[in-house]
């Protein structure tokens, strides 16, 4: 597999509170790589600079080759290959959910409207919610409004599609539709990066974890049944105690 994400000595801070230090990271094509850590470490600042929706002090992020970096003009062209689905849905209330999830494809990547919607309505079916496409995001459930975003950002066919904790505003029993749209992304060959705190989806999706802790990233490792078993570090072992994931 081609290396498709590289991060190379990345530093991030806020004022003077360093959030990431040094962080050095590949990516594959079709990889899933999920990232953990404790609250605070770092895990979403560090993929809002992955998409250049923040911007960095020190370090390099390039995807495809191509550099990332906020502010410039051509940021929205790079965007279109790093899709992004966050944890508060950001679907636009006025418009129904096909409007939403063909928007950016019309009027970003000037796609034909029919050809769009075509692909739309496929995929809603894919995740079962075809019967859906014209509620308005006030009639959909939290999992439903998750998945309406994971099509959204899959329709703008990105080389690596970034999801940034994205069960944590669901209740508990709509956790489950959303993870099952993952697993399946996953094993369709989609490169992804995930932060998230469902230990047992980490486990059962992950092709590597990357531990971070404090900015840092303390253990990574593509032996995911050896790390959720025996960690090498003592923090993940302890990070891991306060878990169930069996």
């Amino acid at each position: 597999m081609s290396e498709l994400l590289k991060v190379t000595h990345l530093h991030k801070e806020f004022g003077t509170n360093v959030v990431l230090k040094d962080i050095n990271l590949s990516v594959k094509k079709g990889e899933v790589v999920v990232i953990i850590g404790p609250s605070g470490c770092g895990k979403s600042t560090f993929l809002r600079c992955l998409n250049g929706l923040e911007d960095i002090q020190g370090g390099v992020i390039t995807v495809d080759g191509l550099p990332v970096e906020a502010g410039k003009r051509d940021i929205t062209k790079l965007r279109q290959k790093i899709g992004m689905v966050f944890q508060s849905y950001e679907l636009f209330p006025h418009m129904t959910v096909l409007e939403n999830i063909i928007l950016a494809p019309t009027k970003v990547q000037k796609r034909q409207k029919d050809e769009a919607v075509r692909e739309a309505l496929e995929l809603l079916d894919k995740v079962g919610l075809s019967d859906k496409k014209d509620y308005y995001p006030r009639q959909l459930s939290g999992g439903q409004k998750q998945r309406v975003a994971i099509v959204r950002a899959l329709l703008m066919h990105p080389e690596v599609i970034l999801f940034d904790e994205v069960t944590a505003a669901l209740d508990p029993e709509m956790v489950h539709e959303v993870l099952e749209t993952m697993i399946a992304l996953a094993k369709g060959g989609s490169t992804m990066l995930i932060v998230t705190h469902e230990m047992a989806f980490a486990k059962a999706v992950a092709d590597r974890i990357v531990f971070l802790d404090k900015g840092d990233i303390v253990e990574e490792t593509e032996d995911v049944a050896g790390f959720f078993n025996e960690p090498e570090t003592d923090r993940a072992k302890k990070f891991l105690k306060t878990f169930s994931y069996e």
